[in-house]
This record gives C-alpha cells, sequence and structure tokens, in this order.
C-alpha cells in the first residue's frame, strides 16, 4: 500500500499583533502624518517658536494614537460596507480575523492613552479633547446621513489646532479663554485642505460607493469633483497664509506656502483623468503638502530672530 503523501501546510496565519498593526494601518503612516504637520504647524505659531520637548512629544505621540483608534472605530462601524469594497475587503474587522469586541477594546486602549497624554497639560485642553473625541467617533456614521461627510473628518482632522494653542498657551482655568479665535480660524482653514485630499480618496471609491449607498464630497461633488479639489486647495492656501500673515509670519512661511501651491497643481494633474491609482497616489502624496507649510512656519520663526 502506497504511504499518503503529507498534507502541504497552509499559508501561516499572521500573529495577533500583525492584525492589530493592519488594523491601525501602522504600514500607512500618510494618514497620521495628515494630522501632524497642521498640528505641529499651529504649536510652533502658539508657541511663537519652539514649543519644547514636553509639548512636541504629547502632540506627535498623541495625534498617532488617536488616529490609530479612529481606525479602530471606524473598521468596526464600516465592516459591512467595507467588505463590498475591493479596496478594504480584506480588513481585519471586515474579514473577521478581528472582532468587533478586540477592535473597539484596542480602539479605547489607544484612545486612553492618548488622554493621558492630554492630562499633562492644562485644562483647556483637556476639555477640548472630549470635543475631538466626539467628533471622531461620529465621522464614520455620517457618511450616512451626511453628502459630504468629508467636512465632519475635516472637523476631526483639524482638532489639534485649538489643542495647540490651548496646551502652548497656558491656560489653567476650565474654560475655553485661552484658545484665540485665530485657532479656530486655522481650523476652519484647515478643513478645506481635508477636503481637498478626503475627496481625492473618495475618488478611489466612487464607483463602489454608489453601488452600496455610502455617500462621500466625490459623489455628490459629480462632474465637479476635480474643480472641487483644486477649489478647496486654493482656499486651504489662501485662508492659511493670510492668517499667518496676521499672526507674523513672513517670507520663509510664504515660501512654504508657495511649495504646497506647487503641489496641489501637481495633484490635478495626476486627478484630472479620475483615474483610480492616480487619485490614490495624489491623496498618499498630501502629507507633503501639509511638511511644506510646516518646515515654513518653523523656518519663519526661527529665522526672524
Amino acid at each position: 500500500m502506497t504511504p499518503a503523501a503529507p498534507a502541504t501546510p497552509g499559508p501561516a496565519q499572521p500573529s495577533r499583533l500583525a492584525l492589530y498593526l493592519q488594523l491601525i494601518r501602522w504600514d500607512r503612516p500618510s494618514g497620521w502624518l495628515l494630522l501632524l504637520w497642521p498640528t505641529l504647524s499651529a504649536l510652533w505659531i502658539a508657541a511663537d517658536g519652539w514649543p519644547g520637548w514636553h509639548l512636541l512629544v504629547v502632540f506627535t505621540l498623541g495625534t498617532v494614537l488617536m488616529r490609530s483608534a479612529g481606525c479602530c472605530v471606524n473598521d468596526v462601524a464600516d465592516r459591512d460596507f467595507d467588505r463590498h469594497v475591493k479596496r478594504t475587503a480584506e480588513r481585519p474587522v471586515t474579514t473577521g480575523a478581528v472582532s468587533v469586541k478586540e477592535a473597539l477594546t484596542l480602539g479605547a486602549a489607544l484612545a486612553l492613552l492618548s488622554f493621558g497624554l492630554v492630562l499633562t497639560t492644562n485644562p483647556p485642553a483637556i476639555l477640548l479633547s472630549f470635543a475631538a473625541l466626539a467628533v471622531a467617533i461620529a465621522y464614520p456614521f455620517a457618511k450616512r446621513v451626511l453628502a459630504m461627510p468629508q467636512a465632519v473628518l475635516g472637523v476631526a482632522f483639524s482638532f489639534g489646532i485649538p489643542m495647540a494653542f490651548a496646551a502652548a498657551l497656558g491656560g489653567v482655568e476650565w474654560n475655553l479663554r485661552a484658545v484665540p479665535l485665530s485657532a479656530w480660524a486655522l481650523l476652519v482653514a484647515n478643513l478645506f485642505w481635508v477636503l481637498a485630499y478626503d475627496t481625492e480618496y473618495a475618488m478611489v471609491d466612487r464607483d463602489d460607493d454608489l453601488r452600496i449607498g455610502v455617500r462621500s464630497s466625490a459623489i455628490a461633488l459629480g462632474r465637479w469633483d476635480v474643480a472641487g479639489i483644486m477649489a478647496f486647495y486654493a482656499a486651504y492656501l489662501a485662508l492659511w497664509a493670510g492668517l499667518g500673515l496676521r499672526l507674523g509670519l513672513g517670507r520663509w512661511f510664504m515660501l512654504g506656502i508657495a511649495a504646497a501651491a506647487a503641489q496641489a497643481l501637481w495633484h490635478f494633474t495626476l486627478i484630472r483623468r479620475r483615474r483610480r491609482a492616480e487619485c490614490f497616489r495624489a491623496f498618499r502624496a498630501n502629507h507633503w503638502l501639509g511638511f511644506a507649510v510646516f518646515v515654513g512656519t518653523v523656518a519663519d520663526l526661527a529665522l526672524r530672530r
């Protein structure tokens, strides 16, 4: 009797750590960089230069932690939609590799770690952290009711700006008087940048979103999507430039704005044909646009003395 051939081992299953890292998009740092650069730009402006290691560490680590927590909540909320979208069908919660309970537990743990960092700052920043968390949780559900849910994401991705001002200006009262109007104005200006890059992102999934009934700015804008994105970029850069000049920044800052504008024009060449791969490339490159503004801000504050 011929002995049976040994069974061929199947592919190795990823470890829990590997699945958790996939869940929080550890291999895609562009997501947290999109939050980080405007937050750090605001931190430098509020501190009138170098903000110190404490605040730099708090806002850098806090940004990474909260973006990771947001991914956990988003994937749980969208798990029934994601399985119908090619780009997201293999996410761990969607496939069942990570349970809903696991994802929410991980998200809560990451949010608590971030809150622990905020507790080392001051009362106004702590108060703002609750609002930031509420908006972050609300975003995944906004796409079910709002024609342009990216506006909610814009607020969530910009909330580090007033928090940075609150922490740097050192308010000690349990109110938001320490946060100047300029901080809120910068938040509104940054919202237009989020609308620009997340509409590029939405263009990638537009066909799938139309099929399953998910709303997005790419769908709402229709054939005006490219024009809308460029208008969002223009509004962001014009408002951020005007506010920066009003806050005392000068030519080095404007050089950073110019470098960001050049990148926005390059993005137009990528998205004008509405090809998925090129729209996704434009989205993933957006953190360099924010980096240009950050470098211009830091250089201006460092060199003007």
